[in-house]
């Protein structure tokens, strides 16, 4: 069926070449079904081998989600929604798993039945699972919103009680997170329980339909959000803290190099620049630099030492600005940890070369039996190496700081600000 998928001719025809692509799409779903099946032979080995090794039950498969995303080349906290997917279409949804095996739903889709069953026992998930994709041919032409509609309709008929139970709990979950967008940009987000998000979204929204200037509606909407949360009208600097490293030549207008902004990344020179002069120019706010040196090829910070188990705040700071994210590879989580990659009680310095940072979940995957993390500093990179239970070998190499290596960096302090000590490359 799938023979000379891969070789394409473009001279073939308008409708070849559609019928190469839907293949090649159905190609794609069957192999994610034999991923899912892959992945839950996995699970079950490493969990008998460690019931065999007398782990206590609730131990066992620690890390594994972390492998499986790796495997993929995922970032780790995806891993444990691949294995749970896994697990749930293998051992409870055959149904939809034959009809992900056969093309007619894509990965994501099958997950967003499982995920609408999860709050399910056993017994009632099985049922959603043949009343919904038992008949695969129906849900040829559904889309996600009607995949997702359809699954959440079937389970508060099978169990009413365990949706509501499960929406209650989801309140845990609200949180706020930045991520960047095009053109020095970012996303600002928020997980809210329904009641809440659609009172700010109402609020925002009156505000734009009752005021009338040159502004578009989205704008005025931007810009009530970040006045009513600073108390400070859009556009006027507000003393808050953020880690922004640039070039001195950068901040003096000798270059263009691009500065590095903590929990953004590159940010162009203007830009930077325009960020510490209006933190210069307002009288409620203040901007200090402290001078940084970085090693003279790779652009990498140089190594502090301490005799603290524990990273201090400076040091902590350092490899903060060094990782930039989680050193775990494909991560591109916040650093939470600081962590030593040799444990101290196994005679790991608390130094930069064994420091790394790590998002929670992969500091405490690692943590896991059979995991084992290097760390290295050659001309200048600071190297890290991840070996995994079935000994499978994960690189990352910490990105080098914005601007020319062999000049120096400033730390703009202030309202763009950190705490870090001084120090030099020696």
């Amino acid at each position: 069926m799938f023979e000379n998928l891969f070789d394409i001719d473009p001279a073939a025809s308008e409708a070849r070449l559609r019928e190469q692509i839907e293949q090649l799409e159905r190609l794609k779903s069957a192999a994610a079904a034999a991923q899912a099946r892959a992945t839950a032979a996995w699970r079950e080995k490493r969990h008998a081998a460690e019931a065999g090794a007398g782990v206590p039950a609730h131990n066992r498969g620690r890390g594994l989600a972390t492998e499986v995303a790796l495997a993929r080349r995922e970032a780790p906290q995806q891993g444990g929604r691949f294995l749970g997917l896994a697990t749930a279409l293998v051992h409870e949804m055959p149904h939809t798993l034959a009809a992900l095996e056969a093309g007619v739903l894509s990965e994501w889709r099958a997950t967003l039945i499982v995920r609408e069953s999860a709050c399910l026992s056993v017994e009632h998930r099985r049922e959603l699972d043949a009343r919904m994709c038992a008949d695969a041919a129906r849900l040829t032409g559904w889309g996600d919103k009607r995949i997702e509609a359809e699954a959440k309709r079937i389970a508060c008929e099978l169990d009413v009680a365990a949706v509501v139970d499960r929406s209650a709990k989801a309140a845990r979950d609200r949180h706020v997170k930045v991520r960047p967008a095009p053109d020095s940009m970012v996303w600002l987000s928020a997980l809210l329980p329904v009641r809440e998000g659609v009172s700010v979204y109402a609020a925002l929204k009156h505000a734009a339909d009752t005021t009338f200037d040159d502004r578009t509606h989205g704008q005025v909407m931007a810009d009530t959000l970040v006045q009513r949360i600073t108390g400070r009208p859009a556009g006027q600097p507000v003393s808050v803290m953020l880690n922004l490293v640039m070039a001195d030549t950068t901040l003096l207008g000798d270059d263009e190099a691009p500065a590095w902004l903590q929990e953004y990344g590159p940010l162009p020179a203007a830009i930077a620049r325009a960020l510490t002069g209006d933190a210069a120019r307002d009288a409620a706010t203040k901007a200090l630099l402290r001078r940084l040196y970085r090693h003279p090829r790779s652009g990498q910070l140089v190594a502090m030492e301490s005799k603290a188990r524990i990273f201090p705040k400076g040091l902590a700071t350092l490899i903060g600005l060094r990782d930039q994210t989680c050193r775990m590879p494909y991560c591109n989580a916040r650093i939470r940890h600081h962590d030593h990659a040799v444990p101290a009680h196994r005679g790991g310095p608390t130094s930069a070369v064994n420091g790394l940072g790590a998002c929670e979940a992969c500091n405490y995957a690692k943590e896991a039996p059979g995991w084992s993390v290097t760390t290295s500093e050659v001309d200048g990179q600071h190297k890290a190496e991840f070996v995994t239970p079935t000994h499978a070998v994960y690189r990352s190499i910490a990105p080098p700081l914005p601007g020319p290596p062999v000049r120096r960096t400033s730390v703009i302090e202030g309202r763009l600000s950190i705490d870090l000590v001084t120090f030099d490359a020696a």
